[in-house]
């Protein structure tokens, strides 16, 4: 790999964060951000942030420094604005050597080599998902974003192919880096007092199928009463109709959906929940999966890539499309100890494989040869 001599200046575009609102990219910049100033004491990090990032976001290390800008990202058009244009000003003007963007979208004209993190082609695969005036800035913004950028990062081999298959990019420009885990994780088995009650971690977007999880929890409940349903995360825009379908299935005193919750408090949900299930229909990678095999939960998870094979054999697989299997697989997780035992003992082993650490150091290695291409 081509090498570069001296720190490098880094710059981090963290400007599409909204703490508690974009779901799983939030923790992948908190754990990355992290993970590098744990691995790395000798480049200098100059994070770019909007006016709702919380202090919190940037790492306290010597070599991290906060560069705030006066956008706010909630305000979508003015976000992308000004990180087509005041952004790569600053970019110039810190002489960075390369910039991360770990939220889809890059400068389309910025002075220094970029890196650019795509985490699905959710749009791509598919738009039926999105709003309609929500997919042309997908479109657009993701499709030069890909091609000005030097090297691109993609949560797993399924999102690289995505990548070559729909932007026709060679190989050579994609690096397939996977997520980690957080450590806290690993300590939830030792306290865990499991509860009546299944948990799921995810946005309420069409594509993580919560509508058929509530039509399979219906029939699951008619000989398991006493069990309810807990969905964490963002309440996106099929909210409406998941709380429409909850009152026709006469559920509502069985599913809550409590949004986006502090994540101690949702270490304590996966203490106390008695087994985990992940209905998803199209990941890019699936966090929620990782976190829940890591506390030693008995899981079961859609049989998709990538999340079946990040999982492996440490949760039971089914077909997200197929109502039956998941009651089965509910049954399964829920009655069956012998099930059970091996899927809670499976489970950190197989969540050990993914790390920060390991994610920050394969990321330091794309961003040090996105430099020294220049």
């Amino acid at each position: 790999m081509p090498g570069t001599k001296g720190p490098l200046r880094i710059g981090i575009n963290a400007l599409y964060l909204i703490p508690g609102g974009v779901g799983g990219t939030e923790i992948y910049l908190r754990g990355i951000l992290n993970a590098l100033a744990e691995i790395d004491p000798q480049n200098r990090y100059f994070v770019f942030t909007n006016l709702e990032t919380d202090v919190g976001l940037v790492p306290k290390a010597p070599n991290f420094e906060h560069v705030p800008q006066r956008v706010r990202a909630v305000i979508r058009p003015a976000r992308l604005l000004w990180e087509q244009t005041v952004l790569p000003l600053h970019a110039a003007g810190l002489k960075l050597d390369v910039l991360l963007n770990p939220g889809f979208t890059a400068p389309l004209f910025c002075a220094c080599p970029q890196v650019t993190v795509f985490h699905d082609l959710q749009h791509k695969r598919h738009p039926e998902y999105f709003r309609w005036f929500d997919l042309p800035f997908w479109n657009f913004f993701l499709f030069w974003s890909a091609h000005v950028s030097r090297l691109l990062l993609a949560d797993s081999e399924a999102t690289a192919v995505d990548l070559r298959r729909f932007y026709r990019l060679p190989e050579s420009r994609i690096r397939v880096v996977r997520l980690g885990v957080d450590e806290a994780f690993f300590s939830i088995g030792a306290r865990r007092s499991p509860e009546p009650f299944l948990l799921t971690v995810s946005t309420l977007h069409p594509h993580k199928n919560l509508d058929g999880l509530l039509r399979a929890f219906a029939i699951f409940r008619r000989t398991h009463p006493q069990f309810r349903l807990v969905v964490c995360g963002i309440h996106g825009f099929f909210s409406g109709p998941l709380h429409a379908l909850r009152e026709s299935l006469g559920l509502a005193e069985a599913v809550e959906f409590p949004g986006w919750i502090p994540r101690e408090d949702l270490h304590e949900r996966y203490a106390r929940a008695w087994a985990f299930i992940y209905p998803t229909l199209f990941e890019g990678f699936g966090l929620p999966v990782v976190e829940a095999l890591a506390a030693g939960i008995p899981t079961a998870c859609s049989a998709i890539e990538p999340v079946a094979g990040i999982a492996g054999q440490a949760a039971l697989q089914f077909d997200p499309h197929d109502c039956g299997a998941l009651v089965a697989a509910m049954t399964e997780i829920t009655d069956n100890p012998e099930t059970r035992a091996r899927l809670a003992a499976a489970g950190p082993p197989r969540a050990a494989h993914f790390s920060w650490k390991a994610t920050a150091e394969a990321t330091l290695d794309t961003l040090r040869e996105a430099a020294a291409l220049r």
